[in-house]
């Protein structure tokens, strides 16, 4: 399925260890930057969000690509993403996804200075699926957000975490 977005090579990662490990020092590296934008994939058809797809956080020119996948995976990739590219071979596909520059979601968030990213990982008191899931969360001046796995598929959460995530600060 993602062979269809230009660039995208994604590489799924299992557990907070191996996240944070493969990820931690660079995302941590995004503090101080501007988010100066973002991309999601929709459908044309309906304007829906393709949650399946990454979504693309742009900081000043370094680009972030989280996508989340099965119950349990996650790929951060960075500056491999062309969202101006046309998104093909979706014929067995019954809508037709596009990039979309901007989300209503993300847009309070954009022009802000990142002061503090995390990774969460999702504790509860009783097991579920979704234990031991991770998100990357990314703090501003004006409130957060989230991109969490929503159980095979991509879920941006805005505001106050759920208190069961474990929080990993990441940086200073």
């Amino acid at each position: 399925m993602y062979r269809e977005i230009s660039g995208f090579k994604p590489s799924f990662l299992i557990g907070i260890e191996a996240v944070r490990q493969a990820h931690g020092s660079r995302l941590a590296t995004l503090v101080g930057r501007r988010l100066t934008g973002c991309a999601v994939v929709r459908f044309i058809e309906d304007g829906g969000w393709f949650a399946d797809c990454p979504v693309v956080l742009d900081f000043a020119g370094l680009q972030v690509e989280v996508c989340h996948a099965k119950l349990d995976e996650l790929s951060i990739g960075w500056d491999t993403i062309d969202t101006a590219a046309p998104i093909a071979g979706w014929e067995w596909f019954e809508l037709t996804p596009q990039w979309s520059h901007g989300d209503e979601r993300l847009e309070p968030f954009v022009g802000q200075e990142l002061r503090e990213v995390a990774l969460l990982e999702w504790r509860p008191a009783e097991h579920d699926l979704a234990a031991g899931t991770v998100a990357v969360e990314l703090t501003f001046a004006e409130g957060c957000f989230r991109i969490v796995n929503g159980l095979d598929e991509n879920r941006i959460e805005i505001g106050a975490a759920q208190p069961e995530y474990i929080r990993h600060r990441l940086g200073r």
